[in-house]
């Protein structure tokens, strides 16, 4: 995934790091326990590392990390027009597909421990999942492995997913589930994952 165009700085991080914003920012800001996108910003000769992109605001921060080059000169060719923001696609994928799993086991324990479970936290990232959720007990043994028997066919199946924005008020109409008090707008992404969940 490839973006870009100007940016501007928005602060020191001391050292070579810099807070960074660009007009069209192509990177995952960090959100809701998924971590951000990784990659690379190149501007003329200089680039410089994505230490870490995440919201402040309106605004998307890429905080970046100098690899070769100065920051003057990141930050004139910037101003020019003259930057790219390579993501890498390999992270990218990795953690897709554990937010979809996230999705998955959410619906595989309230499929078999009940409709009250609800996501109570949960980590999303390119290497690993945690997702946390409210039960009054622990699953039995059988439970859990009926839990990851579902979550497993689910995958095997291979289903698409497919996203559609709408008015958050459509979305709750179609009896879309919010979780765990995350704030929206009045426009959402709603996902939908075949006629599984």
């Amino acid at each position: 995934l490839v973006g870009g165009g100007w940016l501007a700085p928005l602060r020191g991080e001391g050292g070579e790091g810099l807070g960074l914003r660009l007009d069209r920012p192509p990177a995952y800001a960090e959100s809701g326990g998924q971590v951000a996108d990784q990659g690379l910003i190149t501007a003329g000769g200089t680039r410089a590392g994505l230490a870490h992109v995440y919201r402040e605001d309106d605004h998307i921060v890429h905080r970046v990390s100098m690899a070769a080059g100065s920051r003057d000169d990141l930050l004139k060719y910037g101003a020019q027009g003259h930057c790219t923001v390579r993501v890498d696609p390999v992270a990218r994928a990795s953690t897709q597909r554990h937010h979809t799993a996230t999705h998955l086991l959410h619906a595989a324990l309230r499929t078999v421990l009940g409709g009250h479970v609800h996501q109570a936290g949960s980590l999303v990232a390119p290497d690993r999942l945690r997702f946390d959720y409210s039960h009054f007990e622990a699953p039995s043994a059988l439970q859990s492995a009926l839990i990851e028997q579902r979550v497993n066919d689910w995958v095997l199946a291979n289903v698409d997913v497919s996203w559609q924005e709408m008015l958050l008020a459509e979305a709750k109409e179609l009896g879309a589930m919010a979780l765990f008090g995350e704030k929206y707008g009045e426009r959402v992404r709603v996902g939908s994952i075949a006629d599984y969940i």
